[in-house]
């Protein structure tokens, strides 16, 4: 019964870092330090070769427009970066980055109005990787 109980309590355990293949990051908050924080820690996956999903929604889907507001170019401490220079980074080091399905009709725009390298997710195609069991889910 012992080894029983220690078997599962080793199935049970979390993966380790090493056997994370895919990072989905989850932004929808619409403060710029959590933001930012979402985009440096996604940052930090990529540096260490995980693959990498970005999905903005709400008021987060703002840094991934081409004409953003005013909150998402403001430089933050301590660095000095802002949550779409962040982005803007993770895209350039492969990230794939999407706004939810219905952020666009939500602000009455197209896909023409994000940044270059931003699409638009599809709800069977993002459950599926939300799902995948190799994946982490990381939401801000």
């Amino acid at each position: 019964m012992a080894a029983l109980g220690l078997t599962l309590a080793f199935a049970a355990a979390p993966a380790s870092a090493k056997d994370v293949r895919r990072l989905v990051t989850v932004l929808t908050d619409a403060a710029p330090q959590t933001q930012l924080m979402a985009m440096v820690l996604t940052l930090q996956a990529l540096e260490r070769g995980v693959e990498t999903e970005i999905l903005l929604c709400g008021p987060a889907g703002d840094i991934a427009l081409a004409e953003p507001p005013e909150a998402a170019l403001a430089p933050q401490p301590p660095a000095g970066l802002s949550p779409q220079a962040a982005l803007r980074t993770a895209i350039g080091k492969g990230a794939r980055a999407e706004v939810c399905a219905i952020y666009l009709p939500g602000q009455g725009a197209g896909p023409e109005v994000l940044l270059e390298g931003v699409g638009v997710a599809r709800p069977g195609a993002m459950a599926r990787d939300l799902l995948d069991r190799r994946a982490r889910v990381w939401s801000f």
